[in-house]
């Protein structure tokens, strides 16, 4: 019996102490579970780190820490050691990473998060937006397409109609198309929908299937490549990051950045016909436009000058905006090209 005590006290103490050596990365998550930042990205993210250390480094989600704007704080503040969100969601705080939301991209979610991050690290590294942060990656959602309560034949449609927006270049967006834009986080466009508080949104197609817009849109509008892309950053305490080991640390490095960037496109991408299948599924009447067709041409023209807003804006703080626009346009459509993406 003694010896059956010892060896039970000894196992505990060495799961402890596995336990205690162990470092976990708690990654804040304002996003439902089966979104694919939670569903797919994250967890891959994290089992590559635990492989690649050894099981010394350890990644878990943590949900309800609060509204998608305060992320970047509970990082800086060391109550998490990492997060993600929309840039969109802090006005004048992020406006760099928004070069790759403005409308003409014509490329998916893969591509654009590829091109985000390479040309940000060549054009905006040293701006200090990320200032007390480490930034692990740069991505966007696929294309921002129309969820609504009204059938769309023209642009004319949207006029008046009261459309959730998630800040960005969807507020300049909702300028052109003289729409009312009610500012919310996407997780509660559900209930506005629902309650009749706005008519529509601009959202990708996921949304369909991730918070359940299928049960309260009767219309889904899919332009050919979308109006815009949506732009979100992955950042890290950096002061947890510099207590791990040089291994550790070069580990995460290996596997963030560009390489963390595409996975996180390219999730948002295959997410995108799961919601459009199951908004079909659903009765939702769903209008896939083409290129040729008359709407998609209206509201490209419509669309054509919304990048310059953020070109004047950019180049008053020194920026050649076209330049470096031109430069992701390019890196997006090579990398589209060379992918099949």
């Amino acid at each position: 019996m003694q010896n059956t005590i010892k060896f039970t006290l000894l196992g505990a103490a060495l799961v402890t102490s596995t336990f205690i050596s162990a470092q976990t990365i708690r990654v804040a998550s304002w996003l439902p579970p089966t979104n694919p930042m939670n569903k797919d990205v994250i967890p891959a993210w994290g089992k590559a780190i635990s492989e690649a250390t050894d099981g010394r480094v350890d990644v878990e989600i943590l949900y309800g820490l609060g509204h998608p704007k305060t992320m970047w704080n509970l990082v800086e503040d060391g109550i998490v050691e990492a997060s993600y969100s929309y840039h969109g969601y802090v006005p004048g705080r992020f406006e760099l990473p928004q070069i790759v939301e403005q409308p003409g991209l014509n490329v998916n979610a893969e591509a654009a998060s590829y091109a985000l991050w390479n040309t940000y690290q060549e054009y905006f590294k040293d701006s200090g937006e990320f200032d007390g942060l480490k930034l692990l990656a740069l991505f966007t959602h696929g294309p921002g397409q129309i969820h609504s309560n009204f059938e769309i034949n023209n642009v004319a449609d949207l006029e008046n109609k009261k459309i959730r927006i998630g800040g960005g270049v969807q507020s300049i967006i909702a300028e052109e198309f003289h729409v009312t834009p009610v500012g919310a986080p996407a997780p509660k466009v559900y209930e506005m929908m629902q309650q009749g508080v706005i008519d529509g949104a601009f959202l990708p197609a996921v949304e369909q299937r991730v918070l359940r817009l299928a049960e309260v849109t009767d219309y889904l509008t899919l332009l050919p490549h979308g109006m815009y892309m949506g732009s979100f950053s992955m950042f890290m305490d950096p002061y947890f990051f510099e207590d791990l080991s040089a291994e550790d640390q070069a580990a995460i490095n290996a596997i963030s950045g560009a390489e963390l960037s595409v996975l996180a496109g390219k999730a948002w991408d295959e997410s995108d016909a799961s919601g459009i299948e199951i908004a079909q599924e659903a009765g939702v009447s769903v209008k896939k436009l083409t290129g040729d067709d008359m709407l998609s041409k209206a509201f490209d023209e419509r669309l054509k000058s919304v990048p310059q807003h953020w070109i004047d804006s950019v180049g008053a703080k020194g920026y050649n905006g076209q330049e470096a626009l031109d430069h992701l346009r390019k890196l997006a459509q090579e990398y589209s090209e060379s992918h099949g993406a």
